[in-house]
């Protein structure tokens, strides 16, 4: 190896139907080396890059993998990655056997659209499997792309305190591999002191953050959790009663949400008269201009869900059905239905400093032919009106790459939003919504844009959340994100236990903001906390 050098290589994995399908092998897996000898895989060895799929002419799409990927240094700053697309099952695709893709970087981090290359083209270029690149480059995208994880933890050296709630409120900071801190809780061991007298103690404690096991609620997905009026409440798809009904948790604090023996309060039954008969889907409490909405999903008899919503009657309790004004079928800006000819669900609301807007995923022809999979769009409203739209649809992201359509389950849905630093961050989730290829995608754009504008967006190429991401947690997705007492941003979300297991249960974890302020959905709870550096000391003075 030349001094500051290292080795990238690219390729694919060999399918397996029972943990590895197709549509994730047949794409760009990375991995980097010091000696060009052993390789270290990127992305837990989860592939990074996707073709896209083909849209067909009757809005149907054709999904596509790649086969035969190499790197080549480009000039002028770039590399390119090039491999042949093939169809899902990684047959030869008739259609480009003469072609390659070429993706374009500075820094494997993140790729331009792909080109598509001549077999003279691709000819001309020096393409191996494996290039020597200097570390300068490398290491960004081995820090980007590998997990990050907790490498030390601090507290102060000695601090004065007159009580035992002053000293509980001394925390740790937790350092990160990737070079970023955050605050954790330390729970102190002050049965050795005694507060009225002045005087000096050696006090030892342990760090504990916040962190919940998995699973949680077992038998349910679409989690969300919402603190209104000093209260927390819990709403999710209901499997355990057939999805019919949607019904509301509460309690003091989060924790208090998932006990043995909470109380559900039914706020919105089975109703055929007013056409509440089925599929009471993704249930999400938003404050829209100053009032309480819950926003839902229903069919009536003949299957078919549409969103919804109701508002909370003015000083009324969430957790009673008269508190809640009769749903609303949120309608178009000329007052037609959301969709008169698919299925509409997974409605969620979003307010920038310029607009309110709400997200939702649309889908026509399920379960036959005509299938077009599920595709989030995007429109304005209007917080006094918030079931009508005042602009027209847009197309916002569909299933195209092969993490999102997976074994022939074309998903993109469950969208969520949260903004942080100037930037909109909107979550959502593709693969098989019950099974272990269920994954979170993520797309990003300013808070200051105009979101219906496609082209401020920008669709992360791999899944920020998957069952690759945290040991013993499959198929996480459809989350939803919430602050907690002590103002860490939370994610919820469901994910099954197994890798056949279709029993979808909760998951709630902190979401960690790397040095470079993206976010990361999947830090397990050694990565957050390492237990060999969780035992802390202190001198405390007593005044």
């Amino acid at each position: 190896m030349k001094e500051g050098k290292g080795f990238l290589k690219v390729y694919t994995r060999q399918p397996d139907q029972a943990s590895y399908p197709p549509g994730l092998a047949y794409s760009i897996h990375m991995a980097v080396s010091t000696d060009g000898r052993e390789y270290n895989p990127l992305n837990k060895n989860y592939g990074i890059l996707y073709a896209k799929a083909v849209i067909r002419q009757d809005n149907t799409i054709s999904p596509k993998g790649v086969k035969d990927p190499g790197v080549v240094e480009l000039g002028g700053g770039f590399f390119g990655i090039v491999a042949r697309q093939v169809h899902e099952n990684g047959k030869a695709d008739e259609g480009c056997l003469r072609k390659c893709l070429l993706w374009k970087t500075r820094d494997f981090i993140s790729f331009e659209d792909p080109l598509w290359l001549t077999e003279e083209e691709t000819g001309k270029m020096e393409t191996a499997t494996c290039l020597e690149i200097s570390w300068e480059i490398l290491a960004p995208a081995v820090e980007y792309w590998n997990p990050v994880f907790n490498t030390e933890i601090q507290v102060p050296e000695s601090v004065e305190v007159c009580s035992g709630k002053e000293l509980d409120q001394v925390k740790a900071t937790a350092f990160y591999s990737d070079g970023s801190f955050v605050s954790q809780k330390v729970v102190w061991e002050k049965s050795g002191i005694d507060f009225s007298v002045l005087g000096t103690y050696q006090v030892k404690g342990t760090v504990t953050g916040k962190q919940y096991p998995f699973p949680l609620a077992k038998g349910y997905g679409d989690p969300v959790i919402f603190s209104w009026e000093g209260k927390w409440y819990y709403t999710s798809t209901n499997d355990n009663v057939d999805d019919i009904g949607l019904y509301v948790r509460e309690s003091d604090t989060v924790e208090g949400l998932f006990g043995e023996n909470d109380k559900e309060h039914l706020i919105l039954g089975q109703d055929k008269d007013r056409g509440l008969v089925q599929t009471f889907w993704a249930p999400e409490f938003h404050v829209i201009g100053g009032e309480l909405y819950l926003l839902f999903a229903v069919s009536g008899q003949i299957w078919g869900p549409q969103c919804h919503l109701m508002k909370l009657k003015k000083g009324c309790p969430i957790t009673n059905a008269g508190s809640w004004e009769d749903p609303v079928r949120v309608i178009r800006k000329d007052g037609s239905w959301l969709s008169g000819d698919g299925i509409t669900l997974d409605m969620t609301y979003l307010k920038t400093p310029r607009e309110s807007y709400m997200v939702w995923s649309y889908r026509k022809g399920m379960g036959t032919p005509g299938d077009t999979g599920s595709m989030l769009y995007i429109a304005s409203v209007d917080d006094e009106e918030p079931w009508r739209l005042t602009s027209e649809p847009v197309l916002l992201s569909r299933p195209l790459f092969g993490w999102e359509n997976v074994n022939g389950t074309v998903n993109n849905e469950g969208p969520y939003v949260f903004l942080d630093d100037g930037k909109v961050y909107l979550t959502y989730s593709g693969g098989a919504a019950n099974g272990y290829t269920y994954a979170v995608g993520l797309l990003m754009a300013g808070e200051m844009e105009d979101l219906l504008d496609v082209s401020v967006w920008r669709k992360r190429c791999a899944p920020a959340l998957s069952f690759y991401s945290v040991e013993g947690e499959y198929g996480p997705g459809h989350n939803s994100f919430f602050v907690d007492e002590e103002g860490d941003l939370m994610i919820a979300y469901h994910g099954e236990t197994g890798l056949s297991e279709n029993l979808r249960c909760n998951g709630i974890r902190r979401v960690h903001f790397r040095k470079d302020g993206s976010p990361e959905f999947g830090m397990s709870a050694k990565e957050e906390l390492d237990p060999a550096l969780c035992r802390v000391e202190i001198k405390v003075f007593v005044r």
